[in-house]
């Protein structure tokens, strides 16, 4: 079993060719981008000069699936990235980049380990309110239609007949809060 907390060591030889030295085989740009989505670091290294051409490989990765159709740079971004390199702004680039991944990372890890828990919408932020708002108009919706059960008829600055919804109306809105719960729940499992 591969030591999965080191990187994994891959040599290039001189015909180009890419050699995974944990499995004695060769392997493509392909592979070594699946390696990094499983997790893995990888170090590329020049068998003949010793150079690390680990990041040269990883912008040709990016680059491929680029020009595959799988955009995930918008223009302006790769524009501003071309700037950076001619400004005195490139020494902080780097540095907000690695922190914004980082951002993201963590705030995927936490939707992640919010979804796990029993009720996977409970944990995130504002959901507590949301029920509390969905269980109000549900009360109001399903507690008759005069007055409707004690929820002020109108909102500051608004008139109380003209913004009342009609009888068609409210079996629309009846029927799109359903869906709304229906897609709720499908998220939940």
């Amino acid at each position: 079993m591969a030591e999965t907390n080191k990187p994994l060591l891959i040599k290039r030889y001189a015909s180009r060719r890419l050699y995974n030295t944990e499995t004695s085989d060769y392997v493509t740009l392909e592979d070594i981008a699946e390696f990094i989505r499983e997790g893995r670091e990888v170090q590329i290294i020049d068998l003949k000069s010793g150079d690390d051409l680990t990041r040269q490989y990883l912008l040709q990765i990016i680059a491929e699936h680029e020009s595959r159709g799988e955009n995930m740079l918008p223009i302006n971004v790769l524009t501003d990235l071309v700037r950076s390199y001619a400004t005195q702004a490139s020494s902080v680039v780097p540095e907000f980049l690695q922190a914004s991944f980082e951002m993201l990372r963590d705030g995927q890890s936490k939707v992640m380990e919010n979804m796990t828990k029993a009720n996977p919408l409970a944990g995130m932020p504002g959901m507590e309110a949301m029920r509390a708002q969905q269980e109000a108009f549900m009360k109001a919706m399903t507690g008759g239609l005069g007055g409707l059960s004690g929820m002020p008829s109108a909102m500051p600055g608004q008139s109380s007949k003209e913004d009342e919804p009609s009888d068609d109306n409210l079996d629309d809105i009846k029927k799109q809060l359903s869906e709304l719960q229906d897609k709720l729940s499908k998220l939940g499992k």
